[in-house]
C-alpha cells in the first residue's frame, strides 16, 4: 500500500504542487480547504485556489467556483457568477456543472428561465450517468417543461 492515509500529509504535498502552479493540486487543495480536511476550513482560501486552477482551464475548479458563488461560500452569493462558472465547466463536459446550470435555467436563477436549455443540459449530464440529471429529466417530462408532454 505504501503510506497510511493522511489528510494532513495530502494537504502538505498538494500545497507544494499548488505553489508550483499545478492546476490539479490547486483544485484538490481547494477542496480540502472547502471541507476542512487536513487543514482548517477556509472558504476564501478554497475560492482562491479554485480561481488559480480555473484560470488554467480546470473544469472541476470552474464547477466548484460555481458552487461557491451559488452558496455564497468565501465570496458574496451571486447566481449570475455561479451560472458563469457553471457554463464554463459545462462547456468542457463537466456533468455536475451541466446538472447545476440546468437547474439554474429551470428556475431562472442567474440566467433567464429556459426549460429547453435546462433539458438540454440535463440530457448532457444524464448521458454521463449523472443520477440527479436523470431524475430532473424525469420531472421535466412529467411536468411537460421544455419537452413535449406525454401521458
Amino acid at each position: 500500500r505504501g503510506v497510511p492515509q493522511s489528510d494532513i500529509e495530502a494537504a502538505h504535498w498538494y500545497r507544494k504542487a499548488a505553489d508550483q502552479g499545478n492546476a490539479g493540486a490547486q483544485l484538490n487543495l481547494g477542496a480540502m480547504f472547502e471541507k476542512g480536511r487536513g487543514v482548517e476550513q477556509n472558504y476564501k482560501e478554497a475560492v482562491s485556489l479554485f480561481n488559480k486552477s480555473a484560470e488554467q482551464g480546470n473544469a472541476g475548479a470552474r464547477a466548484n467556483l460555481g458552487l461557491m458563488y451559488e452558496k455564497g461560500r468565501g465570496v458574496p452569493q451571486s447566481d449570475i457568477e455561479a451560472a458563469h462558472w457553471y457554463r464554463k465547466a459545462a462547456d468542457q463536459g463537466n456533468a455536475g456543472a451541466q446538472l447545476n446550470l440546468g437547474a439554474m435555467f429551470e428556475k431562472g436563477r442567474g440566467v433567464e428561465q429556459n426549460y429547453k436549455e435546462a433539458v438540454s443540459l440535463f440530457n448532457k449530464s444524464a448521458e454521463q450517468g449523472n443520477a440527479g440529471a436523470r431524475a430532473n429529466l424525469g420531472l421535466m417530462y412529467e411536468k411537460g417543461r421544455g419537452v413535449p408532454q406525454s401521458d
